[in-house]
């Protein structure tokens, strides 16, 4: 029962949300650039973990904070999962991400350990500068390297995939980060979103995922309008659409739950944008 419950309190403190969308948009990228079903489970098993250990690892860091403020949705502050428990798992998944990226490259490992570096970095500290945006920028920004780098080839994503990643990369932080404003500023976390306020950043996300929209319909054809294939031009008029209701929401004064929504339909459909534009990321 004692097992049982402290892999409960781990999967409750991992943010299981996040966590399976990075790990199922990973498989979709790899499974879109043509990788081997054995390469695409062992990429998939690698981010999961870490990813695991980047939820388990900001539980542990924010413990007394969540405890401060009576996060009864968290493991930790609740009692129900402690912070050598929580300590012992994040470290233990971070090592198994690394030992099983290994073997699809070492392009793939370095670029892992970065993305896991920028993350726990943010969990341990950043996210209360100025600097809060940086390890998103980083660690999206090469998160679509992850599928090329373990193909048999391995090499960076284009540079429009760069940019297209770091786009999701902002907007995930810019507007994942509002429902706990509140919380945060009562336990001293100033990144740049609370800095901004809240209808800037919303704005601001958005913005971000139009820009990333227009990089993945014209980068992934070569940058030649001519020859993007209708289905990109239906991605971008969707991330567009969406987008541009947000920047105006945000303009207008307008936030609360609808304006999180709309940014976050935004990133998801600028995520399969990349998707579905995954055979050209090796440009």
């Amino acid at each position: 029962m004692a097992i049982l419950k402290v892999t409960r309190g781990l999967w409750g403190s991992s943010h299981p949300g996040p966590t399976v969308v990075v790990t199922a948009l990973t498989a979709a990228l790899a499974v879109s650039a043509g990788l081997g079903v054995e390469r695409i489970l062992l990429l998939a098993l690698a981010v999961f973990l870490g990813q695991l250990s980047v939820g388990i690892s900001n539980d542990a860091f924010d413990a007394e904070r969540d405890r401060a403020v009576g996060r009864s949705d968290k493991p930790i502050a609740r009692g129900d999962l402690s912070v050598r428990a929580a300590w012992a798992g994040a470290i233990s998944c971070l090592t198994l991400a690394l030992l099983l990226s290994a073997p699809l490259g070492l392009g793939l490992l370095g670029a892992h350990l970065v993305f896991l570096a920028a993350s726990w970095a943010y969990n341990a500290g950043l996210k209360a500068t100025v600097f809060s945006l940086a390890p998103f920028l980083l660690a999206f920004g090469l998160f679509p390297s992850f599928s090329t780098l373990a193909s048999p080839a391995s090499a960076f994503a284009a540079p429009w995939a760069w940019f297209a990643g770091a786009a999701l990369g902002a907007a995930i932080h810019l507007t994942n980060v509002l429902p706990d404003l509140d919380d945060d500023a009562r336990t001293g976390i100033t990144g740049l979103p609370h800095r901004l306020g809240a209808r800037p950043s919303a704005g601001l996300a958005a913005a971000a995922v139009l820009a990333g929209g227009v990089a993945v319909t014209a980068g992934s054809a070569g940058w030649q309008l001519d020859q993007v294939p209708v289905i990109s031009w239906v991605f971008l008029l969707l991330v567009s659409a969406v987008a541009l209701l947000a920047l105006g929401l945000a303009a207008r004064a307008r936030s609360g739950r609808v304006l999180f929504r709309l940014v976050m339909l935004a990133a998801l459909l600028l995520a399969a944008q990349l998707v579905v534009a995954g055979g050209s990321l090796a440009g």
